[in-house]
Parts: structure tokens; C-alpha cells; sequence
């Protein structure tokens, strides 16, 4: 196992284009005025926690309470689902009050917004073809990345403008939810 540029590279721009953070901007935004505040450092570190620790134990994990990556990717689909409802739609399903902030920052933003069912399952996809040490700094680059998107998401919230946020809302939606739905059907067959 040694570091090798060319496998981080591709690590890592499959785990961005699985993990979507630009496109999760407005849902991260809608989170944020529901709870108030995100903790950005809190979201990525648990997001960075649970994708490392599906690195190394996701079969056994799965395994123990005797479940599937499929029926791991369709309960995540079924989240996504629901949050994409909600951005649609302008409903709330999630819930929150000024003392869940903590938890906003965990469900759904580190889970499973940034490590969900795509991006753990990609995961363990991963350690067929990379090295372990490769995947880690993968891992690491986009948790670097996420965090100065979430940080920053404020700021493009400003320069985004409140009817500029409203579509962009609407159309990720539409995109999480296809999304989602995709998830759903194509792990369907396999549970």
C-alpha cells in the first residue's frame, strides 16, 4: 500500500460527483434557515467518521443486523426522497426547534446527504480496484471540500438571492428526487 496520485485522483472525483455538494447547496441552505445553524465542522467530521468506518467495516456492519447494501441504498432513497418532497413541494417533514441544531447537522446533512447510500456503497465498490490508503485520502479530500461548501453556504445563499434560491430549490429537487427514485428502483430487485 503506498500513495499513488493517479488512484486519489480518481477517488476522488467519483466520491465528488457521488457526494453532489454543489448540488446539495440548496438543500444544505433550506436546512440551515429550518435549524437555524449548521455546524460544519460537526456535519463533516461524522460524515468523514461514517464513510471511513464503512471503508474498513460496511460489510460487517451491514452483515450484523443482517442487511443488504440494497436495502442500505433504499432506506437512504427513501430519505432523499422525502427531502426532495420537501424542496418540491415548500412542505416541512423534517422538523426542527433551536435545540435539534446539533442534530440537523447529523441527520441529514452528514447522513445521508453527504454519507449516504450512494456514497457508502460506492465505498465499498472502491476497494475492488484501490488501495485502502488511496481511498482514505480520497475520502479526506472531499470531507476538506464539503466542509468549505458548507461553510460557505451563507455566502452563496446571499449571492444566490431569494428568488434565485427558490428555483434552484425547486430544480434540485426535482433532481434529488429522480435521484432518489433511481436508487430505489435499481436496488429494488435485490432485497
Amino acid at each position: 500500500m503506498s500513495f499513488d496520485f493517479k488512484q486519489i485522483l480518481s477517488v476522488t472525483l467519483i466520491l465528488f460527483s457521488v457526494i453532489d455538494i454543489i448540488g446539495s447547496v440548496p438543500i444544505v441552505i433550506d436546512l440551515r434557515k429550518k435549524a437555524g445553524k449548521i455546524h460544519s465542522g460537526k456535519a463533516t467530521f461524522v460524515a468523514g467518521f461514517i464513510m471511513i468506518l464503512f471503508l474498513f467495516l460496511g460489510q460487517s456492519i451491514l452483515g450484523l443486523f443482517g442487511l443488504t447494501i440494497q436495502a442500505f441504498a433504499i432506506a437512504g432513497g427513501i430519505i432523499m426522497f422525502i427531502i426532495a418532497i420537501e424542496m418540491i413541494l415548500g412542505v416541512d417533514i423534517f422538523k426542527y426547534n433551536p435545540d435539534e441544531v446539533n442534530a440537523a447537522s447529523i441527520v441529514p446533512i452528514a447522513f445521508p446527504l453527504i454519507a449516504g447510500a450512494g456514497t457508502l456503497t460506492t465505498i465499498l465498490t472502491l476497494r475492488v480496484e484501490y488501495d485502502t490508503l488511496n481511498i482514505v485520502a480520497g475520502i479526506l479530500l472531499n470531507l476538506l471540500f464539503v466542509y468549505l461548501v458548507l461553510k460557505t453556504s451563507g455566502w452563496l445563499e446571499q449571492k444566490i438571492g431569494a428568488s434565485g434560491f427558490g428555483v434552484l430549490r425547486r430544480v434540485f429537487g426535482i433532481i434529488l428526487l429522480s435521484i432518489s427514485v433511481k436508487l430505489i428502483l435499481s436496488n429494488l430487485h435485490s432485497v
